[in-house]
């Protein structure tokens, strides 16, 4: 079967039997790291896993890492392997935040590590309770070890001195999904400087997402991704966002719209705010 970037809520309730489903549960908040799994303890898609954004999406930080750098591509691969995942897995993650940190999950096990078949739920858990269907507080079994082959791809991660060149370069993008307000330095309630990086375009996660938590379709998609990049290939933007979660979020976008091939900046600027020789915009 193919399988889409986006699973409908109905679609992926037709799916709960079949034995390759593999369903991750990434709801997080940023104020209160333990508030994900809380939320999973208190009712789930039916065999969803709970992921954690510090613990199994990020790997440690350093005095110059950025808040959430990416885990050892090894170790990560070993995760997914110990949550029964093989290479014809479907892999299906879904948060309650319009796939804002469920996207992470997206790009670490597509994008970095080669798996074919990894969606998000559309809509998210939004969508699910939405139609009806239910959630479950059982945990699920553990299941046999898994067979997938990670082929990690260092060509889609980009550094700080990546970004910085490609910022003010014309014919590339660095584009920024921080909020506006953020982005041109008006506040920072997180990282320890504001502004952003010098040469960086604004495109705020918010404007890839409709009220009801859904994707914009990717005709409309690639409008909004359009205006921005005016005519640089894909393949020559980075993106980046606080920490190099919302981020993914973008390029999950890109790719729903037909415009494959950006690479990440996981550090972003908790990354590169932390560097006091690196440049600071404000606008």
């Amino acid at each position: 079967m193919t399988w889409p970037m986006l699973v409908g809520a109905e679609q992926a309730a037709e799916l709960l039997a079949d034995p390759r489903l593999r369903i991750f549960d990434c709801r997080y908040e940023l104020a209160r790291p333990a508030a994900g799994r809380e939320a999973w303890l208190r009712g789930h898609l039916p065999g969803a896993v709970h992921v954690d954004l510090h613990h199994d999406l990020a790997g440690p930080t350093t005095a110059r890492s950025g808040r959430h750098p990416l885990p050892d591509a090894g170790v990560f691969a070993a995760r997914l392997r110990a949550w029964g995942v093989d290479d014809d897995s479907l892999l299906l993650a879904y948060d309650d935040a319009s796939g804002l940190w469920a996207a992470r999950f997206w790009w670490m096990a597509a994008t970095w590590l080669g798996h074919r078949h990894v969606a998000l739920l559309d809509g998210g858990l939004r969508a699910w309770t939405g139609h009806g269907l239910p959630v479950t507080t059982e945990v699920p079994p553990t299941p046999p070890t898994g067979n997938f082959t990670a082929r990690a791809d260092a060509s889609r991660i980009a550094d700080a001195d990546a970004t910085a060149a490609a910022a003010l370069d014309p014919a590339c993008r660095v584009l920024d999904a921080r909020a506006g307000e953020r982005f041109r330095g008006e506040v920072e309630p997180i990282d320890p400087v504001a502004g952003h990086v010098p040469g960086a375009l604004n495109l705020p996660s918010s404007t890839i997402t409709g009220p009801d938590g859904h994707f914009l379709a990717p005709a409309a998609l690639a409008q909004v991704f359009g205006a921005r990049l005016g005519g640089v290939a894909p393949a020559a933007t980075i993106a980046m966002c606080g920490s190099g979660v919302t981020a993914c979020q973008l390029l999950f976008a890109m790719e729903h719209a037909g415009l494959p091939g950006a690479r990440l900046y996981p550090g972003s600027w908790s990354e590169w705010s932390r560097d006091p020789t690196r440049l600071v915009a404000r606008e």
